[in-house]
């Protein structure tokens, strides 16, 4: 037990370490320093509520997780090589997924948390809430440090003020790794494509930790942000040759590297190919319909397995993913919040729309928003048309929620409002 309780405070005294010379870094951020403490402080209260109301999910994540770290002591050698399988088989225990389990993953990573929380619900959830938040912190330094005359606060309340970010961004939650590694992928893309990293091997090398992340934690949503972000640089490329200058070049750069990326995917596997996709989609719609028919939920009567069906309903399973529920649907005070925050969004969403029309729109280069509002757009159609229960959906739009939120506060109403607010 000794060696046990050592490791633990060794791990944990190194962890403090780290973050206390991180926080001076972000504090001095101009403009934006000052809410570096005052959000971490929001953080943890959450990740004591998250502890506080843990889930099934949760406790199922830790039962395991306490199973695995048994294994890592007791014979490491057996351990290790598990990592890299689908199957857990320790003495009378034993847990087998398919295919890219987001929950299996978890386990494992928990399973080493361990050797520093010893298990505790509290540490273990402290651990993926801090990740989640230095990440974000990390994407709010980027935008201030490359655009100074961008908003910076955008990406203060997008990832850190946010309600239902930073609630399901904390503690025991898949989002915590989820939007994290998002968040870290799009910073260090960033410094990449719009800076000169003092080390760019180290920043590539941490991209690539970051990406595995995202990618093991949601593997589908996962190809469309490195799509994305991969026209987003082929964009970069171009402009440094001194080509795609204009917005209509960018916009066909982008689009186009996305229908051969799919097209090169349907050649590779059967299961990237149209109407293997349409049909998986319509067939999670259906199976999730039935479950949800006695709650507030999305309903498209004639979706049909077809990629023009799926197409004709897409703006309409967008709209269903950004503003339902409404506050009226439900009848429980949790429906009640999230149709409140709704009306909030779409407030966002209009200002952002104005200033747009009105040729005001902020100060980010046209590809980077490019390439998130193609991001954002293409899950919020995946996700209202895979989600018909609105409950389910309003957690598993904060993959793309907090991005969207930084591009439709960039504009100069709403800079003006965060100022006002010291943001």
């Amino acid at each position: 037990m000794l060696p046990n309780v050592l490791l633990a405070f060794l791990l944990n005294t190194g962890l403090l370490w780290l973050l206390l010379r991180w926080l001076p870094r972000m504090r001095v951020l101009p403009g934006v320093g000052r809410w570096v403490l005052p959000t971490l402080g929001l953080k943890v209260l959450s990740t004591g509520l998250s502890v506080l109301l843990l889930s099934e999910d949760a406790k199922y994540f830790l039962v395991w997780a306490a199973r695995l770290s048994q294994q890592l002591w007791q014979a490491p050698e057996q351990w290790l090589p598990m990592l890299f399988t689908d199957a857990f088989v320790w003495g009378r225990w034993k847990l087998v997924f398919h295919g890219f389990s987001n929950t299996l993953f978890i386990i494992k990573l928990l399973s080493i948390l361990n050797l520093a929380s010893m298990g505790n619900a509290l540490l273990n959830g402290l651990y993926l809430s801090l990740f989640s938040f230095v990440s974000g912190w990390e994407l709010v330094r980027q935008l201030r440090l490359r655009w100074p005359a961008a908003v910076p606060g955008a990406g203060v309340v997008a990832f850190l003020l946010w309600p239902t970010v930073v609630y399901w961004t904390s503690g025991l939650t898949k989002e915590s790794l989820l939007v994290g590694s998002g968040a870290l992928v799009l910073a260090l893309v960033m410094q990449l494509g719009y800076g000169s990293p003092t080390r760019p091997v180290v920043t590539v090398l941490v991209l690539l930790g970051a990406c595995l992340l995202h990618f093991k934690m949601r593997y589908f949503f996962a190809v469309v942000l490195f799509g994305t972000l991969a026209g987003l640089a082929l964009i970069r490329v171009a402009q440094q040759l001194g080509t795609a200058r204009s917005r209509a070049a960018q916009v066909v750069l982008l689009l186009g590297l996305l229908a051969g990326g799919a097209w090169a995917a349907s050649e590779v596997s059967p299961v990237f190919r149209a109407n293997k996709f349409t049909s998986q989609l319509q067939r999670n719609y259906s199976d999730l319909l039935r479950t949800s028919r006695h709650r507030p939920h999305l309903e498209y009567p004639a979706l049909q397995p077809t990629t023009a069906s799926v197409v004709r309903h897409a703006p309409l399973a967008v709209a269903g993913a950004l503003a339902r529920p409404w506050p009226w649907e439900g009848g429980t005070g949790l429906y009640v919040v999230a149709g409140l925050e709704n009306l909030g969004l779409l407030a966002v969403l209009v200002l952002a729309a104005v200033a747009v029309v009105r040729g005001r729109p902020g100060h980010l280069p046209f590809a980077l928003v490019l390439a998130l509002l193609v991001y954002c757009l293409v899950l919020a159609a995946l996700l209202g048309l895979t989600t018909p229960n609105l409950g389910t959906l309003n957690r598993y739009r904060i993959t793309f929620l907090p991005f969207l939120l930084l591009l439709a506060l960039q504009n100069d109403y709403a800079a003006r409002l965060l100022r006002r607010l010291g943001l």
